[in-house]
């Protein structure tokens, strides 16, 4: 980790032009992914997982999908965020067994819990449990964002493409998941970038912050 989180969040921006010549060690790459991983989710289920593509033939199927952004052709590694389509029952005690075990409690422990979660989850419309899914894996492009920040590696967060295009590429619906982020991983190229020197701008936080006493 940085000295100075702050700079490294000062310094990262959306990066339009990627040098494709220049890669990111896989050591960097899977820090990046671990720091996803460990991202706080609803109820710690991490309805969601990460995709993480090397194979420069499936990045160029992407830029057409990616509505022709070449970001995700120059990047280095592009990972690719889906989250579950929708809460099962499969899924949720799956996920509470792993929980039950790692932590060495007693099988049952979480039981009442999960019931409750199931008697939530499983009346609701699946439009309804993707999007709480979704949000979840926004989490996730926040923590690797700022890895990758932190390590001086460049990003772009995208939602300009075609998710239902993206599932097909990737064989998502078979999964059960749906693509819901893009985040292209690299180094920028100083001087194809337009937005590389231009300010960061942010609203002022006094408007941005309301301060309760």
């Amino acid at each position: 980790m940085s000295k100075n989180f702050e700079e490294a969040l000062h310094w990262r921006y959306a990066t339009k032009k990627f040098d494709p010549s220049k890669k990111v060690d896989q050591e960097l790459v899977d820090k990046i992914i671990d720091a996803a991983l460990l991202t706080p989710t609803s109820s710690g289920m991490h309805p969601f997982q990460v995709f993480e593509i090397r194979n420069q033939d499936i990045k160029n199927k992407m830029v057409p999908i990616a509505m022709g952004q070449e970001q995700v052709a120059d990047a280095s590694h592009v990972l690719v965020f889906a989250a579950w389509d929708n809460y099962t029952a499969e899924r949720i005690d799956h996920i509470f067994a792993e929980i039950t075990e790692k932590r060495k409690v007693e099988t049952g422990r979480y039981n009442a819990y999960t019931e409750r979660i199931k008697g939530l989850y499983l009346n609701r419309e699946p439009r309804i449990n993707f999007e709480h899914t979704a949000r979840q894996a926004y989490i996730g492009l926040g923590f690797a964002m700022a890895m990758a920040a932190d390590l001086k590696v460049d990003s772009t967060p995208m939602e300009g493409f075609n998710p239902e295009q993206l599932d097909e590429l990737l064989g998502f619906k078979e999964l059960g998941l749906r693509s819901v982020l893009v985040l292209p991983l690299g180094y920028r190229d100083e001087e194809k970038d337009w937005l590389v020197n231009l300010a960061k701008v942010r609203p002022p936080k006094e408007e941005f912050l309301t301060i309760l006493k």
